[in-house]
C-alpha cells in the first residue's frame, strides 16, 4: 500500500479520507532536516503546510515520491524546479483559505484604523486612554488593493460594504475585468500616492519579493497604512519600519514577516503597528477544507490521474469535455510506444473534432505518460513528459483541428513512420483503436494486443485463432483491416492474457503471415 508522510499537523478529516482509501498515513510532526531525510524515504507521498522545507536533498531521498501536497496556497518552502525535474507532482488547495485570508485582511484592516489592539492592551494594562488611540473612519477612504486575484476579489467585494473608494494594481487582469468588480486599475506609483489604505495580495516570486519597499514609500501620503496577509518578504519590514518610525506612513498590520516563525522585528517596537503570528488562514473552516482538499489531490496523484491542482503540469485543467479523453491519450501513448519500437526522432500529437477547439496540452502529457511508461526507467508522470522527451532528443509536436472526416473526436499519435489513432464512442465513452498504420479498425484496447499481417485469403484467420486457442490464448476483440497493397490484410486483436513469446514467434512462422507486432498499452 502506498505510504504518506504527514510532517505536519493536518486536519483529522482529510488523513481520515486517505486511510479509508486504504494508504498508510505515516504521522511524523516536528521532524528535523535529517530525520525528515530518514522518514520520507520510501514514502510515495508527502504532505506538509508551511514549515518542512522540502529541498532537492529531500526530493533525492524520497526516491518513491509521486506527489508532495502542500495544504495552504504558498510554495515558497518547496523546490518546485527540482520536483518537476524528478517528476514528482506538487500540489497545493489554493482555494481552501481565500475566504479566512480575506477575511483576516478585514479584521486588520479595521484593527489598524481603530486601534483596536493598543486600546486593548493599554485598558488590560490598568490604562483609560480613549483620546489617546483615536481612530479614522474607513467610509470615503481609498483601498489599494495590490493583486487582484482570489483573495484581492473578496477583499474588494467586503471593502464596498465600508463605502471605500477601490483602485488596484495588477498587470494580469484588464481594466474592463477590474471595472466589473467596482475597481479602478492604476500604475503602483500612482496607487501609492492615492491611498489611504494598502493591501498586498501577492504570491512570493523574483518580481514581487521587496516590492513595498522605502522608494515607493515615501510616494505615499503620510496618512497611508499598509496591510500584509500575502507572503513575507514582499514588504521590505525595515523600510516599512523606518517609514513608519519617520511619519513617512502612519502605520501598519502584518500577518506574514520574512521569517517564520519569528519574534523580533524592528516593527514590533513600534505602536502604529498592528501584528499577527500568521493567522490568514488559522479559521477551522479552512484547516477543513485544506485537509480535505489536499487528501483528494494527493490520492488523484497516486491513482495516476489529472489533478486539478497541480502546479509544475504546464497544461490547462482538464474540462469536462477532456476528462473522458485522458485514459485514451494514456492507452495510445503506450500502444504507440510497442509499434514503433524504438525512440522515433519526433512525435506528432494530434487532437481533431470538438477537442480540437479546447486548450489539450493536458491530453498531450497524458500520451506522454503513456509512451515514456515503458520505455524510461524513471517515474513518469504529467509533470516530466515533456522533459524525458527533450532528454531523449525526440521533438514533441502537437495539432489541433475541429474539424474530423470521419469521427466526431480523434486523438492520433504518429512518428518513426507508424501512427496509432483512437476515439470515444457512446454515452459511457467506450475506447477504440480505429486507425493503425493507415488501416481502419473498430476494435477496444487492451493492455496487451497484436497485430497481424497477413494474406488475403480464406483459412489465414483460422490459422491465427487455432494457434492462439492452443496456447490457451482467447480473443476478447478483433477486427480486419484491408492493406493498401493488394491482396493483403492486417487483423487487430485484443487477446483476454498477454501472448507469450513463442506464440508469437509460431504466429511469424505460420503460412500466409508476414508481420507479427505486440503492442502493450
Amino acid at each position: 500500500m502506498p505510504r504518506i508522510l504527514v510532517t505536519e499537523e493536518i486536519a483529522d478529516g482529510g488523513l481520515d479520507r486517505l486511510r479509508a482509501a486504504g494508504h498508510t498515513v505515516d504521522v511524523a510532526i516536528g521532524l528535523d532536516p535529517a530525520d525528515l531525510l530518514d522518514r520520507v524515504a520510501g514514502a510515495h507521498a508527502l504532505i506538509i503546510r508551511s514549515a518542512t522545507r522540502v529541498t532537492d536533498e529531500v526530493l533525492a531521498a524520497g526516491a518513491d515520491l509521486v506527489v508532495v501536497g502542500r495544504a495552504g496556497i504558498g510554495l515558497d518552502n518547496v523546490d518546485v524546479e527540482a520536483a518537476t525535474r524528478r517528476g514528482v507532482m506538487v500540489v497545493n488547495a489554493p482555494q481552501s483559505n481565500i475566504v479566512s485570508a480575506a477575511e483576516h485582511t478585514v479584521a486588520l484592516l479595521l484593527a489598524q484604523a481603530r486601534n483596536v489592539p493598543q486600546a486593548h492592551a493599554a485598558l488590560v494594562a490598568g490604562r483609560w486612554e480613549r483620546s489617546r488611540w483615536e481612530g479614522v473612519e474607513l467610509a470615503d477612504k481609498t483601498l489599494g488593493i495590490i493583486g487582484l486575484g482570489r483573495i484581492g476579489k473578496l477583499v474588494a467585494e467586503r471593502a464596498k460594504a465600508f463605502q471605500m473608494r477601490l483602485v488596484a494594481y495588477d498587470p494580469f487582469v484588464s481594466a474592463d475585468r477590474a471595472r466589473s468588480m467596482g475597481v479602478e486599475l492604476l500604475p503602483l506609483d500612482q496607487l501609492i500616492g492615492e491611498s489611504d489604505f494598502v493591501t498586498v495580495h501577492l504570491p512570493k516570486n523574483a518580481e514581487t519579493s521587496g516590492l513595498i519597499n522605502r522608494d515607493l514609500l515615501v510616494k505615499a501620503k503620510p496618512t497611508l497604512r499598509v496591510i500584509n496577509v500575502a507572503r513575507g518578504g514582499i514588504v521590505v519590514e525595515s523600510d516599512l519600519a523606518d517609514c513608519v518610525r519617520d511619519g513617512v506612513i502612519a502605520g501598519a498590520a502584518l500577518d506574514v514577516f520574512d521569517t517564520e516563525p519569528t519574534t523580533s522585528s524592528p516593527l514590533f517596537e513600534l505602536e502604529q503597528v498592528v501584528v499577527t503570528p500568521h493567522l490568514g488562514a488559522s479559521t477551522r473552516e479552512a484547516q477543513d477544507k485544506a485537509g480535505d482538499t489536499i487528501a483528494d489531490m494527493v490520492q488523484l496523484a497516486l491513482a495516476g490521474d489529472f489533478v486539478p491542482f497541480a502546479v509544475n503540469v504546464s497544461a490547462g485543467e482538464a474540462n469536462e469535455t477532456l476528462r473522458p479523453f485522458l485514459p485514451l491519450a494514456e492507452r495510445l501513448g503506450g500502444l504507440f510506444a510497442s509499434l514503433v519500437g524504438s525512440l522515433p526522432e519526433s512525435i506528432e500529437i494530434s487532437f481533431e473534432g470538438d477537442i480540437g477547439g479546447y486548450d489539450t496540452r493536458i491530453l498531450g502529457l497524458a500520451a506522454l505518460k503513456g509512451f515514456f511508461r515503458d520505455i524510461s526507467d524513471q517515474q513518469v508522470t504529467y509533470v516530466n513528459g515533456p522533459q524525458l522527451a527533450k532528454e531523449h532528443g525526440v521533438d514533441v509536436r502537437e495539432v489541433n483541428s475541429t474539424t474530423s472526416d470521419d469521427f466526431v473526436n480523434l486523438i492520433t499519435m504518429s512518428g518513426g513512420g507508424h501512427s496509432i489513432s483512437g476515439t470515444l464512442q457512446g454515452r459511457r465513452h467506450e475506447q477504440r483503436i480505429v486507425r493503425v498504420d493507415g488501416h481502419s479498425f473498430d476494435v477496444p484496447p487492451a493492455d496487451h494486443m497484436i497485430m497481424v499481417g497477413n494474406d488475403d485469403r480464406p483459412g489465414v484467420i483460422g490459422v491465427v485463432g487455432t494457434l492462439l486457442g492452443d496456447a490457451g490464448v482467447n480473443i476478447a476483440d478483433m477486427d480486419v483491416g484491408r492493406a493498401e497493397e493488394a491482396g493483403t490484410a492486417v487483423m487487430l486483436i485484443a487477446p483476454t492474457v498477454e501472448v507469450t513469446s513463442e506464440v508469437l514467434e509460431a504466429l511469424r512462422n505460420a503460412p500466409g503471415i508476414f508481420d507479427v507486432r505486440s503492442l502493450t498499452g
